[in-house]
């Protein structure tokens, strides 16, 4: 049996109604002034223009942001809940301390902090060794043990 291209049925082009006798006047030609000000008001996005909003590879955004952070020099934890996680510490610990000076809220801040980005570093360093990509939690449990941070004995 012959190959034969399949195509879809031609349509019947559509007929065009007779104009009303209320299309004749002035206001139905032309748009009302509630109606252009709706489109001009419509900000164009990039669909409208003609193009595609651009996607990009998986992967890409997280190493740009891993960038940006690496530029940066400001804290990445919020300030408010951290001190307010350093206030209810020091009330479990400590009736006695109830007020803190900002910059030792500071300097507490930076040192969580770079606890916090060398404990992440070294987990890395561990689970790039299992030949991984992703952090787990057993990377950072053996990278604290190898450290020598945790149980005392």
């Amino acid at each position: 049996m012959a190959r034969v291209k399949h195509t879809p049925a031609s349509r019947k082009p559509a007929r065009k109604k007779a104009p009303s006798a209320s299309a004749s006047t002035p206001q139905s030609q032309s748009p009302r002034r509630s109606e252009r000000r709706r489109t001009q008001e419509q900000p164009q996005s990039a669909e409208t223009q003609g193009g595609k909003k651009r996607r990009s590879k998986p992967g890409a955004a997280a190493l740009r942001e891993i960038r940006k952070y690496q530029k940066t020099f400001k804290l990445l934890i919020p300030a408010a809940p951290f001190i307010r996680c350093v206030k209810q510490i020091t009330n479990q610990l400590s009736t006695q301390v109830s007020r803190w000076t900002p910059e030792a809220v500071v300097a507490l801040q930076e040192a969580a902090e770079d606890y916090l980005i060398h404990m992440f570093e070294d987990g890395m360093l561990c689970a790039i060794h299992a030949k991984r990509v992703t952090l787990m939690k057993k990377d950072i449990e053996l990278a604290r043990r190898l450290a020598g941070i945790g149980r005392p004995w």
